[in-house]
């Protein structure tokens, strides 16, 4: 009931502030259409073509998976777009429902730029929920509103996102991360490029796609206007991950460590035609890592590697044939070959996850501190050790990414 009297304050604001014609929605709330056949589908066309997107913050709100998936389907138009344009596009609007305490927060919502202040240092205290159900509070809840919907008409009218195509809701990752993990401090993950930079580049190709150092190898060029790396970073981060971005010429794998980090290996085939690099990947390829997943970027529209297809994935398969043939199909998919930026986007999530149930499958483990009893549960060493999810070492999926 207090959302929809919010919903419905909001929206005579914004119309009152636009030019939106007599009886034209100027919002949706996703209450509106979780219910029957094909709610699904039509909250995944009002994400994919909405101009702001408004999460009101609380505890409930953060633990909700379906919420996650929202944020998500959201958030990867604005990455997209600033993957096709280098501009900023920032058009979450966020309203505080209920105060969360910011360690309490997820990465997506920690990173957002936005004061709050600027709405009332009641709202602040007290959030919206808090001011519309005391009559005392009457006032600061008019005046929250209504600079909560100034904000929402400034950024549509300042920012506009592509519209993207419908994200399937019931498959989509949540921004806030796993069930199982939890609400929190994102949990790390490592991009390494293995690339070459415009320096080295074999003879005859393109320097377009690359520059002075191997993260701002752009496979995707001139679609995409953003180095990968940054690309991967964001779609990364949007799954509640704090990526760190590394080149392959600088990374020291050593083979006999345990892992300290999930991490995600992207590869340009034309590194294969420096022995250097082909002698190293294979060396790597050698100690079988099943928590790196390999993801093998290019673009159909890049004639030259189009024409060196064959025999670059034919060299790929004799240098890292583990990493060629490992895990399930969608990371045998991914080291094969990933055309475009749009299926790059829809397959790195999958990947990720991946490649984080195999770190914490490999992750060294140590025995509980005295005192903890004998029921105390295994825990796991490195930065994604106070994760609560424990996989089953018996179970069958688990078991097959090691294929």
């Amino acid at each position: 009931m207090w959302v929809e009297r919010l919903f419905q304050d909001l929206c005579g604001h914004v119309m009152a502030m636009t030019d939106l014609p007599a009886g034209a929605p100027a919002g949706f709330m996703d209450r509106e259409i979780r219910s029957g056949e094909g709610w699904s589908e039509r909250l995944g066309d009002v994400l994919a073509t909405c101009r702001v997107f408004v999460p009101l913050f609380s505890p409930r709100y953060f633990a909700s998976e379906m919420c996650g998936k929202e944020w998500y389907a959201f958030e990867q138009r604005a990455i997209h777009h600033r993957a096709r344009s280098n501009q900023p596009a920032e058009a979450i609007v966020p309203a505080l429902w209920v105060p969360v305490p910011p360690s309490q927060l997820p990465g997506s919502a920690e990173r957002l730029q936005f004061n709050h202040r600027d709405f009332g240092e009641r709202y602040v205290s007290d959030g919206l929920y808090g001011l519309i159900k005391l009559r005392l509070f009457a006032e600061e809840y008019e005046r929250a509103v209504y600079e909560l919907a100034k904000r929402i008409v400034s950024v549509a009218d300042s920012v506009r996102i592509d519209t993207g195509r419908p994200v399937d809701y019931r498959l989509a990752p949540s921004a806030f991360g796993s069930p199982s993990s939890g609400v929190g401090a994102p949990r790390p993950m490592q991009i390494t490029i293995a690339a070459p930079t415009r320096h080295d580049l074999p003879e005859g190709r393109n320097s377009d796609h690359y520059g002075d150092h191997p993260q701002d190898w752009n496979p995707y060029y001139p679609s995409s206007a953003r180095p990968l790396a940054y690309v991967a970073e964001e779609l990364v981060r949007s799954l509640n991950y704090q990526a760190v971005i590394t080149s392959f010429d600088e990374d020291r794998h050593d083979g006999k460590a345990p892992p300290s980090t999930p991490e995600i290996l992207l590869v340009d085939r034309w590194a294969l035609r420096d022995e250097d690099h082909c002698r190293r990947l294979a060396a790597f390829d050698a100690e079988n890592r099943p928590w790196v997943t390999m993801v093998v970027p290019w673009s159909r529209d890049d004639h030259q590697s189009r024409a060196a297809e064959t025999e670059l994935t034919e060299k790929l398969e004799a240098v890292m044939p583990v990493k060629m043939g490992q895990g399930r199909a969608l990371c045998r998919a991914a080291a094969k070959g990933v055309p475009t930026m749009e299926a790059f986007g829809q397959l790195l999530p999958q990947v990720v996850e991946v490649a984080a149930q195999q770190y914490l499958r490999h992750a060294k483990a140590y025995p509980p501190g005295s005192g903890g009893g004998s029921g105390e549960r295994t825990r796991l060493t490195g930065p994604m050790g106070n994760t609560s999810f424990i996989p089953d070492p018996h179970d069958p999926a688990t078991e097959a990414e090691d294929l």
